[in-house]
C-alpha cells in the first residue's frame, strides 16, 4: 500500500475525531491517528465499519481536515486530504518539530535525488527556481522547508511528479537522463 501514499508518514499515535454524514446525521467516530504526514493519515479504529469516501479527520486541537478515504482494512483505515498538501501551520498542528524535521529531510533526499538523476548542479537549479543555491543546498540537507509553489516547479523541471518528490523511498527512479539542451551546446562549442 506504500505507493498509494503521497508522502513520507511520521509515526504520531494521537487521539482524533473522524467525522462523516451518515443516515441519522452527523456521526463522530474516536479514533487514533496512527501516523500522519502533510497529505494524509493512517487511522485506527476501535472497531470495524463502513466508511463513506469522504469524511473529516479533526485533531485533538480543533484542526480539522476534510479527507478522502484511500483505502480500508478492516479497522485500519488510510486517508488523503482533499485539499491536498496541509500547510506549514497545519503541518505544525499535525506533527512534533521532530516529524517535521524527519519530513523535511526525506523531502531534501527526493529533490536532491531527482536533481542527481537529472544531471543538474545545485548552482544550476537554484537559477532556474530563482533561489540561492545556498537555499538549494540547505533544502536538500532537510535543514528548512521548501515552500509549495517552488516544490511543483523543482518537479517540473526535474521531470517527476510533485508526488514523485515528496512519497517513496528515499530515492527516486526517474527515466533515462536526455542531454540537456546547454550541455549540448557546452560540447559544441569545445
Amino acid at each position: 500500500m506504500s505507493e498509494l501514499r503521497a508522502a513520507t508518514r511520521q509515526s504520531t499515535a494521537r487521539t482524533g475525531i473522524i467525522e462523516f454524514d451518515g443516515a441519522r446525521g452527523v456521526l463522530s467516530i474516536p479514533c487514533t491517528i496512527a501516523d500522519v504526514s502533510g497529505t494524509g493519515a493512517r487511522l485506527k479504529l476501535d472497531w470495524s465499519l463502513a466508511f463513506p469516501k469522504e469524511a473529516t479527520l479533526i485533531f485533538a486541537d480543533g484542526l480539522r481536515k476534510a479527507c478522502r478515504v484511500a483505502w480500508q482494512k478492516r479497522r485500519l483505515l488510510g486517508v488523503a486530504f482533499a485539499d491536498g498538501i496541509a500547510s506549514a501551520d497545519e503541518q505544525a498542528l499535525m506533527m512534533t518539530e521532530e516529524e517535521q524535521a524527519l519530513h523535511r529531510r526525506h523531502i531534501g533526499a527526493q529533490v536532491r535525488g531527482a536533481r542527481e538523476a537529472r544531471g543538474y548542479t545545485e548552482a544550476q537549479i537554484a537559477n532556474l527556481v530563482g533561489v540561492s543555491p545556498e537555499f538549494i543546498s540547505r533544502a536538500e540537507s532537510g535543514a528548512i522547508s521548501i515552500p509549495l509553489h517552488q516544490l511543483t516547479h523543482m518537479a517540473d523541471l526535474l521531470l517527476v511528479d510533485l508526488d514523485g518528490l515528496i512519497a517513496g523511498p528515499a530515492s527516486i527512479a526517474s527515466p533515462p537522463v536526455e542531454p540537456r539542451a546547454d550541455a549540448f551546446a557546452e560540447t559544441l562549442l569545445r
